[in-house]
């Protein structure tokens, strides 16, 4: 087999790389490297990070070394709930100098806040999102976070964008 596995998995990508790659290794084991499409963003996440593609992507490597920190029952809900991080985020924010990945997607779920780093990885000629790590925060966690984009109420916001926006035309046609 190649030393990279693409697997084009749908909504159930993450339990799929557990079930066939991750459950019942030992921890710290080294797992096979295969990448699976996690999902595709919005229109609206799309344009609050001017990115040119809208999928996702996500390793057993990264999957794995979440399965070795967590706990089985948070493991679990991060599992069946990432690609609602993801697709659905309540805010983006812009992640710190110094660590990986240049978008932090968070959620709220059951009264939690999840965190999800996503970084630019280049594949070939085109560049591709990838997840980086996602867990569990409290809220003081974002506080030297700069806010790129959040939803509110049906509404975006894009806080470092706004400059950015197109005007609308308001010359009669």
């Amino acid at each position: 087999m190649p030393p990279e596995e693409m697997v084009d998995g749908g909504s159930h990508t993450i339990s799929y790389l557990c079930k066939k790659y991750i459950k019942g290794t030992e921890k710290k084991a080294i797992v096979q490297l295969v990448r699976v499409f996690l999902c595709g963003l919005t229109n609206a996440v799309l344009g609050g990070i001017s990115f040119p593609s809208n999928r996702v992507y996500i390793n057993t490597r990264v999957v794995k070394h979440v399965y070795d920190k967590k706990p089985a029952e948070e493991f679990d809900f991060l599992v069946n709930n990432t690609h609602l991080i993801v697709k659905y985020p309540d805010k983006i924010y812009k992640n710190r100098d110094g660590k990986r990945g240049e978008y932090c997607f968070v959620k709220d779920i059951k009264n939690q806040k999840y965190f999800c780093s996503i970084e630019i990885i280049q594949k070939g000629n085109s560049p591709q999102l990838e997840v980086v790590t996602f867990y569990r925060i409290e809220e003081d966690y974002l506080k030297n976070y700069e806010l790129l984009w959040e939803w509110k109420g049906g509404n975006l916001h894009r806080s470092a964008f706004d400059a950015e926006l197109p005007q609308p035309n308001s010359t009669p046609q």
